[in-house]
């Protein structure tokens, strides 16, 4: 049976899926009966999942799924980009100075691989057209990119933003997730060859596409911040 965390760790993923829409009414008794537990845990996974801010509860109102507002969603790309420039930039100078050594070093070459069989299985996803596991490849291309930069201070950063940025991205998948997947690979080669400015420019031209996606299907994206 699933414990608090399990129960937590569950219900966001069907957030960020969009299996529990934005506005939802959320019961501690239909998450209960919908994961199988008790409602003790679900009660602890609502107070964590409100402070994340995929949740929003009210007194004597309940539970629901919380939507992200336009300017903060806005912040979040804006943020996420420069990050994602960062890495990108530290992984490809690292590439471009280990390869000039005599030795990759093992850590390297373990997230490497790693990588390899990430974008291997996101080929696979679209291949087959089961666009939902993008969502969860999409987290890990990211992250480990993050590993290759060697930056522990990027990679920390990076990873607590991915739930809530994930929650934005899994909108894009299901909408153009077959179109952006090769982006990663493109990403990637220019990091491989330790080419600073195209790995820079393909990853920040990679998260402004999904900005701009996730703007185009909200109504209201007249009101978003302009620059």
């Amino acid at each position: 049976m699933l414990n608090g965390a399990g129960v937590l760790d569950a219900i966001r993923r069907d957030i960020v899926a969009g299996d529990l829409l934005p506005g939802t009414r959320v019961t501690e008794a239909f998450l209960a009966e919908r994961y199988g537990v008790s409602r003790v845990p679900v009660r602890e996974a609502l107070r964590g999942l409100e402070g994340e801010g995929f949740v929003v509860s009210q007194p004597n109102v309940g539970s629901r799924i919380a939507a992200i507002p336009f300017d903060e969603a806005d912040d979040l790309f804006a943020v996420r980009e420069s990050l994602e420039v960062a890495t990108a930039r530290r992984a490809a100078t690292r590439a471009r100075t280990l390869f000039d050594g005599d030795a990759l070093p093992e850590d390297w070459w373990r997230v490497r691989r790693e990588l390899g069989e990430v974008l291997d299985a996101g080929d696979a996803a679209v291949e087959h057209d089961e666009l939902e596991l993008l969502v969860d490849l999409n987290e890990r291309f990211h992250l480990l990119v993050a590993a290759l930069s060697g930056s522990t201070t990027l990679a920390t950063l990076l990873r607590q933003l991915s739930r809530k940025i994930e929650w934005l991205y899994a909108m894009d998948t299901f909408s153009r997730g077959a179109r952006l997947w090769p982006e990663h690979r493109r990403i990637l080669s220019a990091i491989d060859a330790g080419d600073v400015e195209t790995a820079v420019a393909r990853m920040a031209a990679h998260v402004q596409q999904s900005r701009v996606g996730y703007a185009a299907r909200t109504p209201d994206r007249a009101q978003w911040p302009r620059g």
